[in-house]
Protein backbone atom coordinates (compact mmCIF):
# COMPACT_ATOMS: atom_id res chain seq x y z
CA UNK A 1 0.00 0.00 0.00
CA UNK A 2 2.91 2.32 0.37
CA UNK A 3 4.26 1.88 -2.36
CA UNK A 4 1.03 2.78 -4.32
CA UNK A 5 1.48 6.03 -2.82
CA UNK A 6 4.73 6.43 -3.09
CA UNK A 7 4.57 5.70 -7.00
CA UNK A 8 1.68 8.08 -6.84
CA UNK A 9 2.84 11.07 -5.64
CA UNK A 10 6.24 10.58 -7.99
CA UNK A 11 4.37 10.20 -10.44
CA UNK A 12 2.07 13.79 -9.61
CA UNK A 13 5.86 15.36 -9.08
CA UNK A 14 6.84 14.48 -12.18
CA UNK A 15 3.67 16.27 -13.77
CA UNK A 16 4.09 19.25 -11.77
CA UNK A 17 7.39 19.46 -12.81
CA UNK A 18 6.60 18.65 -16.59
CA UNK A 19 3.98 21.64 -16.19
CA UNK A 20 6.73 24.00 -15.37
CA UNK A 21 8.95 23.37 -17.69
CA UNK A 22 6.56 24.06 -19.95
CA UNK A 23 5.87 27.60 -19.27
CA UNK A 24 5.53 29.81 -16.25
CA UNK A 25 2.44 29.95 -14.52
CA UNK A 26 -0.04 32.17 -15.30
CA UNK A 27 0.12 36.01 -14.63
CA UNK A 28 -2.20 36.85 -11.90
CA UNK A 29 -4.97 39.45 -13.25
CA UNK A 30 -6.12 42.67 -11.17
CA UNK A 31 -8.52 43.60 -13.31
CA UNK A 32 -9.87 42.04 -16.90
CA UNK A 33 -9.65 45.89 -17.81
CA UNK A 34 -7.07 46.09 -20.60
CA UNK A 35 -6.47 50.38 -19.59
CA UNK A 36 -5.73 49.39 -15.79
CA UNK A 37 -1.93 49.99 -14.67
CA UNK A 38 -1.80 48.91 -11.22
CA UNK A 39 1.32 50.09 -9.14
CA UNK A 40 3.17 49.21 -6.56
CA UNK A 41 2.74 51.37 -2.60
CA UNK A 42 4.89 54.09 -2.34
CA UNK A 43 6.04 55.18 1.12
CA UNK A 44 6.61 58.54 2.45
CA UNK A 45 7.73 59.35 6.39
CA UNK A 46 5.79 61.93 8.47
CA UNK A 47 8.14 64.12 10.25
CA UNK A 48 6.99 65.36 13.69
CA UNK A 49 9.39 67.97 15.62
CA UNK A 50 12.38 66.96 13.05
CA UNK A 51 12.10 63.41 13.81
CA UNK A 52 10.48 60.43 11.49
CA UNK A 53 7.63 59.47 13.35
CA UNK A 54 5.15 57.75 10.97
CA UNK A 55 5.04 56.44 7.25
CA UNK A 56 2.40 57.50 4.19
CA UNK A 57 1.58 54.48 2.26
CA UNK A 58 -0.12 55.79 -0.48
CA UNK A 59 -1.22 52.45 -3.10
CA UNK A 60 -2.51 54.06 -6.89
CA UNK A 61 -3.36 52.53 -9.65
CA UNK A 62 -3.60 54.28 -13.45
CA UNK A 63 -6.72 54.14 -16.06
CA UNK A 64 -5.21 55.19 -19.29
CA UNK A 65 -7.93 53.93 -22.34
CA UNK A 66 -5.76 55.52 -24.76
CA UNK A 67 -3.10 52.36 -25.97
CA UNK A 68 -0.36 54.44 -27.58
CA UNK A 69 -0.79 57.06 -24.16
CA UNK A 70 -0.42 53.85 -21.83
CA UNK A 71 2.67 52.60 -23.70
CA UNK A 72 4.46 55.57 -23.24
CA UNK A 73 2.91 55.74 -19.17
CA UNK A 74 4.32 51.83 -18.81
CA UNK A 75 7.75 52.95 -20.86
CA UNK A 76 7.92 56.15 -18.14
CA UNK A 77 6.90 54.32 -14.94
CA UNK A 78 10.09 54.37 -13.07
CA UNK A 79 10.07 58.32 -14.17
CA UNK A 80 6.53 58.54 -12.55
CA UNK A 81 7.42 56.70 -9.54
CA UNK A 82 10.31 58.82 -8.74
CA UNK A 83 7.90 61.89 -9.26
CA UNK A 84 4.81 60.17 -7.43
CA UNK A 85 7.11 59.60 -4.24
CA UNK A 86 9.10 63.29 -4.47
CA UNK A 87 5.77 64.64 -4.40
CA UNK A 88 4.08 62.62 -1.42
CA UNK A 89 7.31 63.55 0.37
CA UNK A 90 7.26 66.99 0.24
CA UNK A 91 3.21 66.76 0.96
CA UNK A 92 3.71 64.54 3.98
CA UNK A 93 6.34 67.54 5.15
CA UNK A 94 3.55 70.48 4.46
CA UNK A 95 0.30 68.72 5.08
CA UNK A 96 0.36 65.28 7.15
CA UNK A 97 0.29 66.00 11.08
CA UNK A 98 -0.24 62.65 12.70
CA UNK A 99 -3.29 63.39 14.36
CA UNK A 100 -5.40 63.82 11.34
CA UNK A 101 -6.13 61.60 8.81
CA UNK A 102 -4.51 62.26 5.22
CA UNK A 103 -6.35 64.39 2.84
CA UNK A 104 -7.05 61.87 0.28
CA UNK A 105 -8.93 63.94 -2.41
CA UNK A 106 -5.76 66.49 -1.67
CA UNK A 107 -3.77 63.32 -2.60
CA UNK A 108 -5.52 62.10 -5.53
CA UNK A 109 -5.60 66.06 -6.98
CA UNK A 110 -1.70 65.98 -6.37
CA UNK A 111 -0.84 63.26 -7.98
CA UNK A 112 -3.14 63.74 -11.12
CA UNK A 113 -1.07 66.64 -12.03
CA UNK A 114 2.14 64.85 -11.37
CA UNK A 115 0.68 62.04 -14.01
CA UNK A 116 -0.60 64.87 -16.77
CA UNK A 117 3.21 66.77 -15.87
CA UNK A 118 5.34 63.95 -16.44
CA UNK A 119 3.16 62.32 -19.05
CA UNK A 120 2.42 65.60 -21.27
CA UNK A 121 -1.25 64.54 -22.14
CA UNK A 122 -3.81 64.31 -20.38
CA UNK A 123 -5.74 60.83 -20.99
CA UNK A 124 -4.48 59.18 -17.63
CA UNK A 125 -6.77 58.82 -14.75
CA UNK A 126 -5.15 58.50 -11.38
CA UNK A 127 -7.19 56.06 -9.54
CA UNK A 128 -6.86 55.81 -5.16
CA UNK A 129 -6.48 52.12 -4.39
CA UNK A 130 -5.56 52.39 -0.18
CA UNK A 131 -4.28 55.34 1.58
CA UNK A 132 -3.28 54.85 4.99
CA UNK A 133 -1.04 56.34 7.70
CA UNK A 134 1.35 54.52 10.39
CA UNK A 135 2.15 56.17 13.58
CA UNK A 136 5.35 54.73 14.90
CA UNK A 137 6.43 56.52 18.17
Amino acid sequence: MRSAFALAGLALLATVNAARADGAAPAHKLTQSESYIMLEPMYATVLDSGKPSGLLMVAIGLDIPDAWLRGQAEHALPILRDDYVRSLMSYTAAAVRLDRQPDVVDIAKRLQRVTDRALQKPGARVLLAEVALRVTH
